[in-house]
């Protein structure tokens, strides 16, 4: 076991979360130090959709779709700076998005939620669209689709450049990136934290855990709690096409490079990341009865992937009582609030005012809790 040089924080966590924020402290001139399990780990930043995603998030608790929009507004700002930094166009597209609904009920629904995040939060712009408005947008929808809601919100990027940026970037601002390294233990002391990995031991005035479903066992070693637990989604890849989607839907997608990503899968496995055919086939006939121009199409590729889901599926922020300068960064939308993470959470972390959104997202909610609106 070596030991390893003092930072000014220890990021536990090289996903996109992790990295969003290790990039961001980078921006504020902290000295990082992000420690990043091997490929062994359960990564859901491997199997990301992509989406930038805001509409209809925040049903039931409108300061996740204030915290969504902010950071889905600040988005171009990190796509610009990482192109600038990286070279590495991660294809950020925001021309709004669909979300096909197929029975009457879907639509009636589809309307209750987001006529009252509208009257929530005012500045909330979206449309229901019937089968005529959306083949109009879209000509290959299928007869299938009775309509939509479209936000001018929405949009998406290739998530494997983006976390390949967010690598490049930070390291080029002087962050030291060990990977094969997994936290496994954190000793608070009087001026900072200790954290014992599997191979060396490191030193910081503070610490953040963005490991994911790791997050569980790390987060009572600093005070603070992280109930995350497993949620599988299964994902379809085709092969290239001609492109004619050029707009993200929350079931298929076109990326840049002209593949048709197909998803949506929710199930509650454990920590089993297989696929399963009985979901990918549900998932392919979802995509064909959208677009039944996609029927001979060839899939290529297909995985799984575990989301990070808290109890009531919405992010954990806290920052520990017990020791300050600890902080547990949690979510199952590292894609969507990659900007906000970067330009939000790391000045916080490095000292700044809380962001107005967070005290909601404290784990405290969890405490006694009798009933959980499920976020998605």
């Amino acid at each position: 076991m070596t030991q390893a040089s003092t930072a000014d924080v220890i990021v536990a966590g090289g996903g996109l979360v992790g990295s969003a924020v290790a990039y961001g402290l980078a921006r504020e001139g902290a000295r990082v130090t992000v420690l990043d399990e091997d490929d062994g780990g359960f990564r859901a930043s491997r199997g990301n959709f992509g989406l930038v995603w805001i509409q209809g998030k925040g049903y039931g608790l409108s300061p996740y779709a204030r915290w969504s929009r902010s950071s889905a507004t600040r988005w171009p700002g990190l796509a610009e700076a990482l192109l600038q930094e990286t070279g590495i166009d991660v294809a950020l597209k925001q021309p709004g998005g669909f979300h096909f609904c197929f029975t009457d009920d879907e639509l009636a629904e589809r309307e209750k939620r987001l006529s009252t995040l509208q009257a929530e939060l005012g500045d909330y712009p979206y449309e229901m669209l019937d089968a005529a408005d959306v083949r109009a947008r879209i000509p290959q929808i299928g007869p299938a689709v009775l309509g939509a809601s479209y936000t001018p919100m929405d949009g998406h990027v290739n998530p494997l450049k983006l976390l390949r940026a967010l690598h490049v970037a930070m390291q080029a601002r002087g962050v030291r990136l060990v990977s094969g390294e997994r936290a496994e233990r954190i000793e608070p002391q009087a001026n900072g934290f200790v954290v014992h990995g599997k191979r060396g031991v490191y030193r910081a005035g503070r610490v953040v855990l963005a490991a994911g479903l790791g997050n569980r066992t790390l987060a009572p070693f600093v005070g603070l709690n992280a109930p995350v637990a497993p949620n599988r989604g299964q994902v379809l890849v085709s092969e290239r096409v001609a492109p004619f989607l050029h707009y993200p839907t929350l079931n298929v997608r076109q990326t840049d490079e002209g593949s048709l990503q197909f998803g949506d899968s929710m199930e509650e496995v454990g920590f089993n990341d297989f696929t399963t055919t009985h979901v990918l086939a549900d998932i392919a006939r979802r995509g064909v009865r959208a677009f039944p121009m996609l029927q001979n199409v060839r899939l290529v590729r297909m995985w799984a992937a575990l989301r990070v889901y808290s109890p009531d599926g919405f992010p954990i922020y806290n920052e520990s009582e017990a020791h300050p300068g600890a902080f547990v960064v949690t979510c199952h939308s590292g894609v969507t609030l990659a900007a906000a993470h970067v330009m939000r959470i790391a000045p916080w972390v490095m000292g700044a005012p809380m962001p107005d959104e967070l005290p909601t997202f404290s784990a405290r909610r969890f405490d006694n809790a009798e009933q959980l609106t499920l976020a998605h």
